[in-house]
């Protein structure tokens, strides 16, 4: 049995359904959570711990126990602008075109899910709907099944990491969808070990006066940590340092160089930052995915001379790669996004590392409250993130999302009473 493409899955996180008896009405089944989560609680991202007396079910419990009974699900473009044209990788994006997948079961408890689009090869906007439409089709057709083997059916009909974003968009639907039929919110499902966050804030790709505008807007929004991604060239890259120094003169920096060095320039970076004063917390792909060997050799000099911990985020694709990175001791974080692995993918990941040593980043692309709010209720709920990245929706020009998590400045608080707390006004979606 397969499960998201990379392994066999563990029995914590998928379930025969042969034993499972019909849908049973689950209000006061609600239970101490026995996961562990507390253990892997990190203060400097996840908020104080919340009383644990009534923490969660537990989405491994509930995957055996709940039936599916899909009444309707449908795909949408979730098309949104942007303030300024914004840099992934290789691509250059002028507006978000996702995708918002609405799943309603037939007890009329709706989930909803996004499925971000970073246009690449063989991957747009239209190939997302394709796909969406079809798993779509496929789960208001079926029988009620238990919420284990929808999702199992789910990750074979995508089970390449070039359709992780599907998959995971169709997850989020689905569990949410869950979540509100038993009024539990999601971080409880997911381990309750808090319901809040402390996240850092990007400055994408862009000239160090742009820069210093965004550093000084997040400085009066109360945000200590910035991700700035860099990776052009060694000048320009220093400017907007200097320039984001200049309007935010004690925030953290987390540097993200999307794979823009060789290792000997990413090593010339680490100099140069050195004889500025300017000592990152955390240094995210400095070298191009595949180089194994440089992405080794920038992480020993990072660490030995001068304590600054490597990520892998490009070069962590799938479970074979952080297998990798954990045998070679490569680097000391990896970065995991919703849109790479889905939730049960995460979820997998998380079980895998979490007595190697390694360090974890939440992180978004280019989404919305509604993948936002998934990620952000399963980074509290779980309490073993270092690291949170879950800011994209602030480089948007407006959020279509009604209710969701509550933000003031870069404290996250997830209070909904059940599932994400998000949605959308479904009929004001354009085709």
């Amino acid at each position: 049995m397969a499960s998201l493409g990379f392994c066999s899955p563990p029995s914590s996180l998928l379930f025969s359904p042969s034993v499972v008896n019909r849908p049973r009405n689950l209000q006061g089944f609600i239970t101490s959570s026995s996961t562990g989560s507390s253990e892997l609680m990190t203060k400097s991202a996840v908020g104080e711990p919340t009383e644990r007396s009534r923490t969660s079910l537990g989405l491994k419990n509930l995957t055996e126990i709940f039936w599916v009974d899909v009444h309707s699900a449908e795909g949408r473009p979730l098309n949104v602008g942007l303030r300024e044209p914004v840099t992934i990788g290789c691509s250059t994006l002028e507006k978000v075109e996702n995708m918002a997948v609405r799943v309603e079961l037939s007890n009329g408890c709706v989930g909803w899910g996004e499925v971000p689009v970073v246009p690449g090869v063989n991957w747009n906007q239209t190939t997302a709907l394709e796909k969406v439409g079809k798993a779509c089709e496929f789960l208001s057709q079926g029988p009620p099944v238990t919420l284990n083997l929808v999702l199992h059916q789910i990750s074979e009909m995508f089970p390449a990491t070039q359709f992780a974003p599907v998959r995971a968009g169709l997850e989020m639907a689905l569990i949410d969808a869950v979540a509100n039929s038993i009024d539990v919110p999601l971080w409880r499902l997911f381990g309750g070990v808090s319901n809040s966050l402390t996240c850092a804030a990007t400055i994408p790709t862009t000239s160090s006066a742009k820069a210093f505008d965004l550093a000084a807007e997040y400085f009066k929004l109360g945000f200590k940590t910035l991700v700035i991604k860099l990776g052009r060239n060694l000048s320009s890259d220093i400017e907007v340092l200097q320039a984001v120094r200049a309007a935010h003169p004690h925030c953290l920096f987390i540097l993200d160089a999307n794979e823009g060095y060789t290792s000997k320039e990413a090593v010339e970076v680490l100099d140069k930052l050195n004889e500025i004063g300017v000592t990152p917390i955390l240094f995210e792909q400095p070298v191009h995915r595949d180089d194994w060997r440089g992405l080794g050799d920038v992480s020993n000099v990072a660490r030995h001379k001068y304590g600054i911990s490597v990520a892998a985020d490009e070069s962590c694709r799938d479970l074979i790669d952080i297998q990798k990175l954990m045998e070679g001791n490569l680097v000391d974080v990896i970065n995991l996004k919703l849109s790479k692995f889905g939730v049960l993918g995460i979820l997998e990941i998380v079980e895998m590392v979490k007595k190697s040593g390694l360090e974890l980043v939440i992180d978004s692309v280019a989404e919305t409250r509604l993948a936002t709010g998934v990620a952000g209720h399963l980074a509290a709920g779980l309490g073993c993130f270092k690291y949170v990245n879950i800011s994209a929706p602030l480089l948007l020009s407006e959020d279509p999302v009604v209710g969701g998590y509550e933000v003031s400045g870069s404290e996250y608080k997830f209070v909904n009473s059940r599932g994400q707390g998000g949605f959308l006004k479904w009929d004001f979606l354009s085709w």
